[in-house]
């Protein structure tokens, strides 16, 4: 095996004119902005950062797109990156100004830089939220709250002091308006400091001994920043004589050491060595899913190959079985997720994945279909929605060790077929059934009942407060996406001391257009729900289930008005659930 010291500006260049491919085994990007951050960070002050591993060959491998666009050459490298997708690609998106394509979503990642950050190690001053948490490829929507804005501006000023002490943090406007914070690629875009000294206030004062030490600092952070393109990575080349199977194995191997990859991703990994193009036909199936908003994520197609491979759903069982089984498994789990989509969206009103406790229902809804030759009688319907229903809103795989419990499941259709059988371990694990308004105490938009109740008030006629549309996670245009609302505004419950977790309650949501959200912000709830009736009815909040007595609305009344809300919601779910099912 080779050894090289290459730069990192060497390293981009390559990955730019396509010298460097990716071999199919290798995953999407996945890094979210703050990683980015730390790595910068960590080569800013010359710290490890882990090697590059390639494989130089002549076999016709079957390859996957990059994240960033590469040039088009008859003379494509034949350097598969093994190990440094992740590292490569953002430092080509931030050194170069490149586009990443997440999700099907082109975007910057823009890092900035503190002219004026402190010296020493790094701050321990991690846990900032805001901006800094947010994925490479964010959502568009702004906050699900309309009264989201106001306390962004409050906190503002205390995330600015935090983040003074940092070196790089993820762009937000706020602070690449402020003079001593830099785009770290328009550092690597311009040659000349002076634009950004300018910027920054540091060619004003020149004459006095501060203003020339500031000059110097400044340029010579600049001219550090910039010396990352010199920072060499040792490259491990592994030999032309391997073969593919071989060099997978070494893929899997270096990443189950580092615990980098899920074990989907080495599920993946040793499947498209023995199987080309696999990961092509995981693809257009993801998008024929999607046609019906469902989104399914690749170690979900994985686990489903390996369901019908196999009979259960463990990874570690995809090296022993044979390629033939695998692709027989594949072509018994299209039809079974199709019939498990199918079957969510019109028996269960169930529109996407999002209203899912855990993806893992589909593997059980499809592996019966299959077992069953989608042949079930009306009884078996029946059981099978109120199954579905009552395990989602419990939470059946949001705990414990959800393989064990999957296989369980799993267990019971492939050997016996017996629906009914499925609500057995559902009652061992969480004994009653039904909803009790004390589940919904302290319960926010992570536990299971929000779903729950979300299709419970669908199901009931709730709609939009303003524009009349009822309740669909399908609907177009941003302005009518439906979103959760605090009806009781959550700044003016902070204002009066409530607690995070009752002000986030479900029995303080609503659910609305993105539109109307907006339109109502933190307005007093007593005022917006007095026009609420005025135009749409008392029908337009007894939907919801919210309180028609104005005594309810008032920030003093709100422990009053999440009991009455939580014993509401907690009878419209479970006559939900009993209508749905025909219990």
């Amino acid at each position: 095996m080779q050894q090289q010291n290459i730069p990192i500006g060497t390293l981009v260049d390559m990955y730019k004119r396509g010298e460097l491919r990716l071999p199919e085994i290798q995953r999407h990007y996945v890094w979210r902005a703050t990683r980015v951050r730390d790595l910068l960070d960590s080569l800013y002050r010359g710290y490890p950062s882990g090697s590059i591993l390639m494989w130089e060959t002549d076999e016709p491998v079957p390859t996957r797109d990059f994240a960033i666009a590469q040039e088009t050459t008859a003379f494509a490298g034949r350097k598969l990156l093994l190990d440094g997708q992740q590292r490569l690609t953002s430092l080509t998106a931030v050194l170069g100004g490149e586009l990443v394509q997440v999700r099907g979503r082109k975007r910057p990642i823009d890092i900035l830089f503190n002219l004026d950050h402190p010296d020493g190690p790094p701050t321990d001053e991690t846990e900032v939220t805001s901006d800094e948490d947010s994925p490479v490829v964010a959502d568009d929507e702004q906050g699900e709250d309309g009264d989201n804005g106001e306390e962004a501006d409050e906190s503002d000023l205390g995330l600015q002091e935090k983040l003074k002490r940092r070196t790089f943090v993820v762009a937000a406007k706020n602070l690449a308006a402020l003079p001593n914070w830099v785009s770290v690629t328009e550092v690597f875009k311009t040659g000349s400091d002076v634009q950004i000294l300018q910027k920054a206030g540091a060619l004003s004062d020149m004459q006095s001994p501060e203003g020339i030490e500031r000059f110097e600092r400044y340029s010579n952070r600049l001219k550090r920043l910039r010396a990352i393109k010199d920072y060499t990575y040792v490259v491990h080349v592994l030999e032309r004589s391997m073969s593919y199977e071989e060099v997978t194995e070494i893929f899997v191997r270096v990443n189950s050491l580092g615990a980098k990859l899920k074990s989907s991703d080495l599920a993946l990994a040793q499947m498209t060595s023995r199987w080309p193009n696999l990961l092509k036909e995981l693809e257009a199936f993801q998008e024929e899913c999607e046609k019906s908003y469902f989104t399914i994520d690749l170690g979900h197609l994985v686990r489903s190959i390996v369901v019908f491979a196999t009979q259960q759903c463990l990874f570690r069982s995809v090296a022993s079985t044979h390629i033939d089984k695998l692709k027989a498994g594949w072509a018994e789990a299209q039809e079974g997720l199709r019939y498990a989509i199918n079957f969510l969206r019109s028996n269960a009103g169930i529109e996407d994945e999002s209203l899912l406790s855990s993806p893992m229902f589909l593997h059980v809804i499809a592996a019966l279909s299959r077992k069953k030759d989608n042949k079930l009688s009306a009884e078996e319907q029946r059981q099978l929605l109120h199954w579905l229903l009552v395990a989602n809103a419990r939470g059946r795989y949001s705990r414990g060790s959800t393989e064990t419990l999957l296989n369980e499941d799993l267990a019971i259709v492939f050997r016996s077929g017996d629906v009914a059988a499925l609500m057995d371990p559902v009652k061992r694990q969480f004994g009653r059934l039904h909803v009790e308004p004390g589940d919904l105490a302290g319960r926010g938009v992570g536990s299971p009942l929000f779903s729950l109740a979300y299709l419970a008030l669908k199901a009931s006629g709730a709609k939009d407060w303003y524009s009349g549309l009822g309740l669909s996670l399908t609907h177009q245009g941003k302005l009518h996406f439906i979103q959760w609302h605090h009806i009781i505004p959550k700044s003016l419950l902070k204002d009066k001391g409530y607690e995070t977790g009752e002000i986030n309650e479900i029995a303080n949501m609503a659910f609305i257009t993105g539109q109307t959200n907006r339109r109502i912000s933190n307005k007093e709830a007593s005022q917006y729900l007095e026009d609420v009736i005025a135009k749409q009815g008392k029908e337009a909040l007894e939907s919801q289930c919210v309180p028609t007595d104005p005594a309810l609305w008032s920030t003093a009344s709100y422990k009053d008005f999440l009991k009455f809300r939580r014993e509401a919601l907690a009878q419209r779910m479970n006559v939900f659930i009993k209508g749905k099912a025909g219990i």
